[in-house]
């Protein structure tokens, strides 16, 4: 049996339903449909059951990752209490393939009472779902990706495009920036990247300092009990001057005239790359690091004074990429 063909066909049948869903979007009123959801004082209630309900969940958290409030309601748990979640001022996206599920069809003429706005997806607009709703989003298709027409996968695909294509819209018109995403997602790797800034990850206790004067065998002692792979140079007005890494001290070691009774500073890197705001964004920082090739980044202050310093494992292990 031929897998990949198989693979192949499911691929093939759903972008198919999707290219004719593409094709026939101008059916739905959407310019006047996005206003409706904009302007909600509300939330934008999701319901379904089967496997429409998890469709329909999943379009609830990106709505409400994308700036509309939403949440998803099983439609029998708002039949035994839960109805009250539903207030004046909501909007119900209503899901089922049929249009005629039984569960959803029960809660319909309560939302009609209340008058309250009710956006249908289902295959057919002369069914229940479809009849009752104000709004209707066609996701009807003309085969299912399952061997046997039967199993929801094409149709299941394309109703949670409609989801997307709801959200991407609703992005659009609010103007939505990559700055809100990320106050929705303030754990993930974009919010970090956003808002995580040099000063929460800063090191400010035990560094490794010394003396410009220091000699080298003291000052290796120094960045062996610093555990920054580095050394910070100052001098008697405790500005920095220089800072000796572990690969300066590797190269000074290549000098056939090296001796461990030196003073740091001569074979320390002079005017080290700096800055001088700890407020930059850590995701900004960690591009000077990249850029110059170093691994410790020094904060100093308006006087080059040392704040602290920045190391990239410390980026590395924030998740900062």
């Amino acid at each position: 049996m031929d897998f990949n063909k198989i693979a192949k066909d499911v691929l093939d049948t759903e972008a198919n339903e999707l290219k004719l869903a593409s094709e026939n979007i101008s059916d739905i009123d959407l310019e006047r449909l996005l206003d409706l959801i904009v302007s909600c004082k509300g939330k934008l209630i999701v319901t379904g059951v089967g496997k429409s309900g998890l469709v329909g969940a999943k379009i609830a958290a990106t709505l409400a990752s994308t700036g509309t409030s939403s949440f998803f309601l099983h439609p029998t748990e708002a039949m035994h209490g839960d109805l009250g979640m539903i207030g004046k001022d909501d909007i119900v996206l209503g899901i089922s393939y049929s249009g005629e599920s039984e569960e959803l069809i029960q809660l319909l003429p309560h939302l009609k009472r209340f008058d309250i706005p009710l956006i249908a997806m289902a295959k057919n607009k002369q069914s229940t779902l479809g009849k009752y709703s104000d709004f209707f989003i066609n996701v009807s298709v003309t085969k299912e990706a399952c061997p046997l027409d039967t199993a929801p996968t094409s149709s299941t695909t394309l109703t949670m495009a409609m989801g997307d294509v709801l959200a991407v819209c609703l992005m659009k018109k609010r103007n939505f920036k990559k700055e809100d995403f990320a106050s929705f997602h303030p754990g993930g790797s974009l919010g970090k990247k956003l808002f995580i800034k040099v000063d929460d990850l800063l090191r400010r206790e035990n560094l490794p300092i010394v003396s410009r004067e220091t000699k080298l065998k003291d000052a290796i002692v120094s960045m062996s009990e610093g555990r920054l792979g580095s050394v910070l140079i100052v001098n008697e007005k405790k500005e920095l001057t220089s800072v000796l890494s572990d690969g300066d001290l590797r190269r000074a070691l290549m000098n056939e005239n090296f001796t461990m009774d030196c003073e740091v500073e001569s074979i320390a890197t002079k005017n080290p790359k700096t800055i001088n705001d700890k407020n930059l964004l850590a995701s900004d920082a960690l591009k000077v690091i990249e850029d110059f090739k170093i691994q410790l980044l020094v904060v100093t202050d308006e006087h080059n004074k040392i704040v602290g310093v920045l190391h990239i494992h410390d980026l590395i292990q924030a998740g900062i990429k």
